[in-house]
């Protein structure tokens, strides 16, 4: 395992740390009954971090925060010398989870998507993971909720006898989500991005070619132009830049200057 601790990656601290390192943090607090809360962060979910204050706080106070993009992994070993051979894709560090959860005996919970994927989901992660108890699957309400209805979910969610939750609200609703319900959880409670329409077998991943050169955003801005174009052409070489700066020394962020959330979100 290779575990660096927290680095400061424009203002955001990314966790150096390899798959074995960050799936044990998971299901150790997952075992513990511990309160934690967890995500994977590719370029635009650091640049999220980096225009909000608020945003930045939730982030910096996580407990883990994965190298998701190849982008972040080479920001890693190049400010910090950290020699990570590989990023923490959210979706394959999910599938540890899944695997893990199911040897141990660990329920889970899915929290996110649409009915339908969750309905393929849950069938493809039982034949995969032979054993696994999925407690519950509950699909998002694609908007703001009340705080009584916060509560009836995180109710539902303790009642369940989960140990683990994912989350898979795109980013950053699924950050807030984990920022707003890990304490009042008492357990693991990890976003994990595309993971659901991946696993489900509804989305098809890039070739690992693109992974590993860092493109996917490539393969994804082709296959939803209007969608993406704004988040990977402007923030990618923003991030390009900001990275520049902070390695050669003319730009200190600091991961301090951040607010905490006035308000919740409380997205479902």
């Amino acid at each position: 395992m290779r575990d660096l601790g927290k680095q400061n990656v424009l203002g955001v601290l990314v966790d150096a740390v390899d798959y074995e390192a960050a799936a044990e943090k998971i299901i150790g607090a997952a075992r513990d009954g511990r309160a934690f809360a967890g995500s994977a962060l590719a370029v635009h979910g650091v640049m999220t971090g980096v225009g909000d204050r608020e945003h930045r706080f939730r982030l910096n106070h996580f407990d883990l925060v994965t190298p998701d993009g190849q982008p972040v992994r080479w920001a890693l070993n190049l400010l910090y010398g950290a020699r990570l051979g590989d990023r923490v894709y959210g979706p394959n560090l999910a599938l540890r989870i899944y695997a893990a959860a199911a040897e141990q005996g660990l329920p889970i919970y899915l929290y996110g998507s649409r009915p339908e994927v969750l309905d393929r989901l849950v069938l493809n992660l039982q034949r995969r993971n032979p054993g696994l108890i999925v407690a519950g699957a509950e699909p998002s309400k694609f908007r703001r909720i009340s705080l009584a209805e916060k509560g009836q979910i995180v109710e539902r969610i303790k009642r369940s006898g989960a140990k683990v939750v994912l989350v898979g609200l795109g980013c950053p609703r699924q950050e807030i989500f984990v920022h707003e319900y890990h304490d009042a959880l008492s357990m693991p409670v990890l976003a994990v991005g595309a993971a659901f329409d991946y696993h489900a077998g509804l989305v098809g991943e890039p070739p690992l070619l693109l992974q590993r050169l860092g493109l996917q955003w490539l393969y994804r801005l082709v296959q939803q132009p209007s969608r993406l174009w704004k988040r990977y052409l402007l923030l990618n070489p923003a991030y390009v830049g900001l990275l520049a700066l902070q390695g050669l020394k003319l730009w200190r962020p600091d991961p301090t200057v951040e607010e905490p959330p006035r308000h919740q979100m409380m997205y479902g």
